[in-house]
């Protein structure tokens, strides 16, 4: 996967593979990599949305899923963004305080 494309990229290519594909398994590979992209750009949009402001509630009724069911569709996609966004704390220099 080459996550330095953006994924309307990414998504402009697949389909322009799928279109020049000769064979199920090229079709099928093109497929695989526009499911990627797609769900790549859905996933930054929702956490766009969230930081706009929309509610789980309102993303979850462009699913047709509750605030629940949205929460769950996109867990992975707000922990890897979390865990890509989340900068590792720098360990204080200097004298430990003993236990009491």
């Amino acid at each position: 996967m080459v996550a330095s494309k953006s994924p309307v990229r990414r998504i402009t290519a697949a389909l322009g593979a799928l279109d020049v594909a000769d064979g199920p398994i090229s079709r099928l590979e093109a497929a695989r990599r526009l499911r990627e992209a797609a769900e790549e750009l859905e996933a930054a949009q929702v956490e766009a949305a969230r930081k706009a402001g929309a509610t789980w509630n309102e993303i979850g009724a462009c699913y047709g899923l509750t605030k629940q069911g949205a929460q769950q569709r996109f867990r992975a996609a707000r922990n890897q963004a979390k865990a890509v966004t989340a900068v590792p704390e720098k360990k204080k220099a200097g004298p430990m305080a003993s236990p009491e």
